[in-house]
């Protein structure tokens, strides 16, 4: 057994916070703008449709992305824990089993969404051409996301040993890698929408290749993977995924709700809509980073039994998702015209992007607060909490407010209808963390 501390033992806990989010702040930034500029470059082809058709594809893909984001958690959860107990081999045992059974499940994942995307899409309410475009997109981009997923193990293995730097250079120079190669393969070889494809794998596999060398060859933090090994670790790591993955799994099941009402108001509607969903990835970045750059901090400390100092990381996160978003809700309002400008929207999607930015986004306030009490029940052992308030928000409340809001406000209602949802449980969600960490 190692006697190496792990480095979230000791210091301000407000400061681990900060520097961990911070840094996978920027490091996840610049993943989403690889979405983001491709929704750049495919606008100025100047097709509405193809617009629509990356709307209607992104929220397929959310499904395997999400419950990637659930491995992820499960990972970091017993790499940190282990860490923090000074055991350095269950560490890398842990690492390497989490990282096979991550490429499995994705995998699976990804045959299934390949298979039936026709089908899924019509679901969402993709019509002729439209749908026939995002098949497409989807039959090129959907192979490499157990590759990403890999990536995003790396990545998260990384922030539970602590190394903030390295998890954010991982996703800077995918992203960077991205913005460069998009109009190069989208206009400069005339792939047009395949290029677009493209990028998005080979981006990917940049994520997959960094996350491993630095995991494996700067920290020496993953075994030799072996079916023995993946035997003793999968109940342990099935134990944290499966609510994990299953607490993901419900953001896209929601999105996908409010695409499908979206989809009622036509192309235009459908378009502003993939904005808003690039622009939430894009301005609350740091949030989606703040619940996977403390859960490493909630791990260490639960491990070593140090419970004061779960408690004030806790507290300290919350305080930091709050002036995150107030700030971010200010930056979007102020650049809510270049952001309808930047796509070339039309009346309609201008409306939904107008909805989001004036008064919807504020809403990512009590998001926020849901996200850093799930990063508490799922590294706290309470995983299956965060699967419920999660669907109570997205499985129960999100179609009835969709509904309600959309019949009574038209294409904005949608926005309003998911933002309300993450309001009502995020106020709940707190209540209940506060009082769990409280009695540790």
């Amino acid at each position: 057994m190692s006697t190496k501390q792990g480095r979230f033992l000791t210091g301000s806990t407000m400061r681990h916070v900060s520097v961990m989010t911070l840094s996978a702040t920027i490091g996840l930034t610049f993943m989403f703008l690889i979405d983001v500029a491709t929704l750049f470059w495919v606008a100025r082809m100047g097709v509405e449709q193809n617009m629509a058709a990356l709307g209607f594809a992104w929220t397929i893909q959310f499904f395997t992305l999400s419950a990637g984001i659930g491995l992820m958690i499960a990972a970091v959860a017993l790499v940190s824990r282990a860490i923090g107990r000074g055991d350095r081999a269950q560490a890398r045992r842990h690492a390497s089993a989490a990282m096979v059974i991550t490429v499995f499940v994705q995998t699976l994942l990804a045959m299934i969404v390949l298979y039936f995307r026709e089908d899924i899409l019509a679901l969402a309410g993709a019509k002729g051409e439209t749908l026939a475009i995002a098949s497409r997109f989807l039959l090129l981009s959907v192979p490499s996301l157990p590759i990403m997923a890999l990536g995003m193990v790396g990545t998260g293995i990384l922030r539970a040993e602590g190394d903030a730097k390295r998890s954010m250079i991982v996703t800077i120079v995918a992203g960077l890698v991205a913005m460069i190669l998009d109009p190069l393969f989208i206009f400069g070889f005339g792939l047009g929408m395949d290029g677009a494809a493209y990028v998005m794998d080979i981006a990917r596999s940049i994520t997959a290749l960094l996350a491993l060398y630095f995991v494996i060859g700067v920290h020496d933090l993953a075994a030799r993977p072996s079916l023995t090994s993946i035997r003793r670790v999968a109940p342990d790591f099935a134990r944290i995924a499966v609510p994990a993955v299953a607490t993901q799994l419900s953001t896209p099941f929601g999105n996908y709700i409010a695409t499908g009402f979206m989809a009622q108001f036509g192309d235009g509607a459908v378009a502003g809509w993939a904005v808003v969903g690039r622009l939430t990835v894009l301005a609350f970045g740091g949030i989606f980073a703040l619940s996977g750059a403390v859960g490493g901090i909630f791990g260490q400390n639960y491990g070593a039994g140090q419970m004061a100092r779960v408690r004030s990381t806790y507290r300290d996160a919350i305080i930091y998702s709050l002036g995150y978003i107030g700030l971010a809700w200010l930056v979007l309002w102020l650049l809510r015209g270049v952001a309808i400008s930047a796509f070339q929207l039309g009346p309609e999607g201008e409306a939904v992007v107008l909805a989001f930015t004036n008064l919807a986004a504020g809403g990512f306030v009590f998001t926020g607060i849901l996200f850093v009490s799930n990063a508490a029940f799922n590294n706290l052992g309470r995983p299956f909490w965060s699967t419920g308030f999660n669907w109570l928000r997205d499985g129960l409340l999100m179609f009835p407010l969709c509904w309600w809001l959309s019949t009574a406000l038209g294409a904005e209602g949608v926005v309003y209808g998911q933002a309300l949802a993450g309001v009502f449980v995020g106020l709940v969600a707190m209540l209940v963390a506060w009082r769990f960490v409280g009695r540790l």
